[in-house]
């Protein structure tokens, strides 16, 4: 019997006790390394939610104040090319910002210097007036020439030898509350001048062109879907389905810019209309820009449905259409209703390509050629130069989108779950 030499025993011991001590430290390390990232991910993910949650409570914030507040606690004042002016006794230098005067005053005193005279102006208030041309009765001015450019603005203007030199007061009124119904029924959007802020041709627009792009697009990309996942040639098939994905990439304004050159003309010399931009040029836009989308979700869920479905079905005697029609589909139905919303809420949001072909005319559409604005345009059209409770009433389209796309999809999803009910 062999017996192994002295000290062989202890050194594979020390060996034993080193391969175990280095497998304890690397699932040690493994350890360490899962809780890092287990905490990283946590702390990743609340992040993403509370920032999501700060863009939904802002947005909701300033889109419902116009509706709960007035613009101003009181009446403020700025002024043009006055250094220092003279409020109810306490001296302001002007750089730009608003001189708010408390509410429940009931008379101004204005004074000012321009070129070693002195200028004063002095006026009341009366703050139960609801008509804003009467709220302000001028009692005494030195040159100054009173005029309204807008609504719930009065502007006095001193006369200078050269008019680029001339003073101004601008007295800045105070804008009730907003009515909600006004906002949503009204008919006329004047932001500037009478600060009337009806969005309801908008609503109608956006509602217009979307379900027109929708009834128009959405039975192509399904059959376009079904067509590229069930009887075309896989290498074929993958071709297509690579210009797909590149279509789906490609800009919103590039289709605007195509619409623009190719689909307008096409519709102002067919229809011979003075103007093609028009809710039947957003439409054919529009429809065109949601195909990619919908049939790419299409084909991808089409293909993940199980062959024994396909087998099973031809099996029985159903031709390929059939297979492909009441089987195949019918599998898929969570993803392509998927591809669906997403389809809806692209056309409910589109914004850059609709503001190229659309016409842009905040009015009801009367016909197919007419134009028409979506509420999306009208955010990126007006935000660049909105102020105050214009800027406000914009925020509030955003909340009117925002629950229309999510009423759009809870009928959706309310009309998945009753099928899927019945079939059970």
């Amino acid at each position: 019997m062999d017996s192994e030499p002295a000290g062989t025993g202890h050194c594979k011991n020390k060996l034993d006790r080193g391969e175990v001590s280095g497998v304890t430290g690397m699932a040690l390390n493994r350890r360490r390394i899962d809780i890092f990232f287990k905490y990283l991910f946590r702390v990743m993910s609340l992040t993403s939610i509370l920032a999501l949650a700060s863009i939904l409570i802002f947005v909701f914030v300033q889109g419902v104040v116009p509706f709960a507040a007035p613009s101003a606690p009181g009446i403020r004042i700025v002024t043009e090319r006055i250094e220092t002016i003279t409020v109810n006794g306490q001296t302001y230098r002007q750089d730009g910002h608003y001189i708010d005067i408390p509410a429940g005053v009931k008379t101004i005193d204005l004074a000012f210097s321009a070129g070693g005279e002195e200028k004063f102006l002095e006026m009341s208030v009366d703050s139960r007036e609801k008509d804003p041309e009467k709220q302000l009765a001028f009692t005494e001015t030195t040159g100054g020439e009173i005029s309204s450019p807008e609504a719930y603005t009065v502007t006095v203007n001193f006369p200078a030898p050269i008019a680029a030199l001339s003073q101004k007061v601008h007295i800045i009124l105070p804008e009730p509350p907003y009515s909600l119904w006004s906002f949503l029924s009204g008919r006329d959007w004047r932001p500037v001048y009478n600060k009337q802020y009806g969005i309801f041709p908008m609503l109608i627009g956006t509602l217009a062109v979307s379900f027109g792009a929708i009834l128009l697009g959405l039975p192509l990309a399904l059959l376009s879907g079904l067509f590229l996942a069930e009887f075309l040639p896989d290498k074929f098939a993958a071709f297509i389905r690579a210009g797909i994905e590149l279509l789906a990439g490609i800009p919103s304004v590039v289709y605007g810019f195509f619409g623009l050159m190719v689909i307008v003309p096409a519709v102002k010399k067919i229809f011979q209309v003075p103007s093609g931009n028009g809710l039947l040029s957003a439409v054919l836009v529009l429809a065109v820009m949601i195909l990619p989308t919908v049939i790419a979700i299409t084909e991808t869920s089409l293909r993940a449905v199980s062959q024994s479905h396909r087998e099973a079905s031809l099996s029985l005697g159903a031709s390929k259409m059939q297979t492909a029609w009441f089987v195949t589909l019918l599998h898929a139905k969570s993803g392509v209703i998927a591809g669906v919303i997403l389809g809806i809420s692209r056309a409910v949001g589109e914004t850059m390509a609709l503001i190229l072909v659309a016409g842009n005319s905040a009015q009801m559409p009367q016909g197919l050629t007419e134009s028409i604005r979506t509420l999306t345009a009208t955010i990126a059209l007006e935000m660049g130069y909105a102020g105050g409770r214009h800027s406000q009433m914009l925020f509030s389209i955003g909340v009117v989108l925002f629950v229309l796309i999510l009423m759009l999809n809870s009928v959706i999803l309310m009309f998945r779950r009753r099928t899927e009910e019945e079939e059970e």
